[in-house]
């Protein structure tokens, strides 16, 4: 059943009213932008390019008001703490992010069959070099941040809610454990890549 044409005029009349944009999300916080960083089953270029936007716009804003943080926040050295380890984990997101994308373009091996190629090859190869230099630098401020949430002073600080207690792990892994260590990692790959790259070059056509 149709509705009555009065009824279809008075609702296009009402949207002319109502200002646009009068009950839309503002997107202006940290955590507000981590919310739309997600990880796809399938990690395309583009779904890696999207999520590195909108960690890069997390880092970059404020954090929220306390009481909406992710985490249940009561006394001021729990806040700061928090803000710690989200920075931190903001970098690790980064980081994992442009490893993603470094793989993408990777070549792990010139074979001989790929001479015909070998130019579109040494492209891809610099492409996900400059991924991989992106994410060293993104590694020295996770380190950073996850030595200033395993100070002292927050021993017996412990944080619940959304995941956070995972972050905690890894500041742990990263200060204590040294087993989260993306730096050997990248420049282990980075090694290899150039090795593949003077392969590459040495690429004649038959």
């Amino acid at each position: 059943m149709k509705p009555p044409a009065l009824v279809l005029l008075l609702i296009a009349l009402l949207s002319l009213l109502i200002p646009p944009g009068l009950n839309a999300y503002v997107i202006m916080y940290k955590e507000q932008y981590y919310r739309l960083f997600h990880v796809h089953y399938n990690q395309y270029p583009d779904d890696t390019v999207e999520n590195i936007y909108w960690l890069e716009r997390a880092l970059g804003a404020n954090f929220t008001n306390p009481l909406y943080a992710l985490a249940l926040i009561e006394t001021e050295e729990e806040y700061e703490k928090y803000r710690y380890l989200f920075m931190m984990h903001l970098n690790l997101k980064m980081i994992e992010q442009y490893l993603f994308l470094a793989n993408k373009y990777n070549k792990r091996r010139a074979f001989f069959y790929n001479a015909p190629w070998k130019e579109l090859n040494l492209k891809s190869l610099g492409i996900a070099e400059n991924c991989f230099e992106n994410a060293r630098s993104y590694w020295a401020e996770a380190a950073s941040w996850a030595e200033k949430a395993r100070d002292r002073r927050f021993r017996f600080t412990r944080l619940h809610g959304n995941g956070v207690e995972f972050w905690e792990d890894e500041a742990y892994r990263i200060i204590e454990q040294k087993t989260l260590d993306y730096g050997k990692t990248i420049d282990r790959e980075l090694a290899l890549l150039r090795s593949v790259r003077e392969q590459f070059q040495a690429l004649e056509e038959p």
